[in-house]
């Protein structure tokens, strides 16, 4: 009966992904699908349950108290599965990963946090390495990448898999003790101090953020400054040196501690949007699940 209810495990995992996201098209994209197969398989699922799962509420699907039901017990249901698969695969789990990512993201994001991972997993070693560019990952020996930017596909090995998992807003933010001592309440307003800029600050730009919020007179603005790298650019906010631009999943704890602060809630027009770069036939394809399943829960968890 219930076999018969489900129809398949597919459609138990979609329905997650949907309930978890509150979203059709955010499950789509997770899933690699299209919104209509997601929509699709939603109604089907309810079809066979004999029960209303969603209800749509402007773009967001809310859940139904049956709906509410059902996503509490597929996703303990699925933790249960995921434990089992790691017992019966210990051996290809143990070992080494070699992974690169920005030098921002792994100072200011991974690096706090990979002692929760390695307390989870203390079998698996992991070594970081930071770089800027799209590197070579099979002559670099790196196991996986995590790239950020809206050129990632493009700059991938077409044999390796580009797996994107979600996106990130990108907005101005300034160090709490100066917000309290200068009046920061329209876009403007940043010109009145110092604006922190990367070298190559590619599509996330401040002219794109102040054209996008119609502000007038930023191109006569002299106060700039220079670095190398989004951390470097936070370092220097963070002790009162203006203003500069940075994606909020990168700064959450920041935020969420009150050293930074988004006095100005305007967004850049560009978001950052994030991926997995691996070989899918990796000798430790077992081992890259287990880590990017475990960072994208623990990034779900704090934004």
């Amino acid at each position: 009966m219930i076999k018969k209810a489900l129809g398949n495990i597919n459609l138990l995992h979609s329905f997650e992904c949907a309930a978890r996201h509150q979203s059709y098209g955010k499950a789509a994209t997770e899933l690699c699908i299209s919104q209509a197969a997601v929509s699709q398989q939603m109604r089907q699922l309810e079809e066979n349950l004999g029960q209303q799962l969603f209800i749509r509420k402007a773009k967001s699907m809310l859940l139904t108290q049956q709906g509410k039901t059902l996503l509490v017990a597929s996703q303990q249901a699925f933790k249960i599965i995921e434990k089992s698969i790691e017992e019966i695969t210990a051996e290809e789990i143990a070992g080494s990963l070699t992974i690169s990512s920005t030098q921002a993201f792994t100072a200011l994001w991974l690096m706090p946090k990979l002692k929760k991972f390695s307390a989870q997993y203390p079998d698996i070693t992991i070594r970081v390495l930071s770089s800027a560019h799209f590197d070579k990952l099979k002559e670099q020996h790196i196991d996986l990448a995590i790239r950020f930017g809206n050129n990632v596909v493009k700059h991938t090995d077409p044999t390796f898999t580009c797996e994107y998992f979600g996106e990130a807003p990108v907005y101005p933010v300034c160090s709490a003790a100066l917000a309290k001592s200068t009046a920061f309440n329209m876009p403007e307003d940043l010109l009145k101090t110092w604006l922190v800029s990367l070298d190559k600050p590619g599509c996330y730009d401040w002219p794109s953020w102040f054209e996008n919020a119609n502000t007038q007179g930023y191109q006569a603005h002299q106060q700039w400054t220079k670095v190398h790298s989004t951390d470097m650019a936070l370092n220097a906010v963070q002790n009162g040196h203006g203003f500069t631009l940075a994606a909020r999943n990168l700064i959450i704890e920041q935020l969420n501690a009150g050293q930074l602060v988004i006095p100005v809630n305007i967004p850049h027009p560009n978001v950052v949007k994030r991926y997995f770069v691996y070989h899918e036939n990796s000798a430790k394809i077992a081992r890259l699940t287990v880590f990017t399943r475990w960072l994208k829960e623990e990034m779900d968890s704090t934004n």
